[in-house]
């Protein structure tokens, strides 16, 4: 695996840690019928999390622990933030995991990327729904 790529993944599993925990503040404040929603999507994060993980380790890489705590970027106290905070972690997963597509050497790694960038992408889009954004989607999911 290239610096460039292990580079990559180590802030995809950055970004992944940081989308589980932000789930945690999103189940505290969402609406009451987001429930299975907002389980789903942290179920989705802590498999993609697990998967990284292993993709690390079978390639003979230092897994870092999670960070202790989180500091979400805006005030979370009811529902409308909430669906704001999972706009958020979506786009910044995006972000993390398109860099692992661009920098991706071999096929394996360049599909581990994209397949997750999708699943992103995807929750971003029923988020913005959600929140009424016209329309739900972006044009190239992961841009900065």
């Amino acid at each position: 695996m290239t610096d460039a790529e292990r580079q990559a993944l180590l802030d995809a599993l950055n970004a992944e840690y940081a989308a589980v925990y932000a789930y945690g503040v999103i189940a505290a404040y969402a609406a009451p019928e987001r429930t299975r929603l907002v389980a789903q999507h942290t179920a989705a994060h802590r498999a993609r999390r697990d998967a990284t993980i292993e993709a690390l380790s079978a390639a003979e890489i230092t897994v870092p622990a999670p960070d202790a705590a989180y500091t979400t970027p805006f005030p979370v106290d009811d529902p409308i933030p909430a669906a704001e905070l999972a706009v958020t972690v979506e786009n910044d997963t995006a972000v993390a995991w398109r860099a692992v597509v661009e920098r991706a050497e071999t096929e394996p790694l360049r599909r581990l990327g994209i397949d997750a960038l999708t699943e992103s992408a995807l929750r971003q889009a029923t988020w913005q729904t959600i929140l009424g954004a016209n329309p739900p989607t972006i044009a190239f999911p992961g841009r900065t």
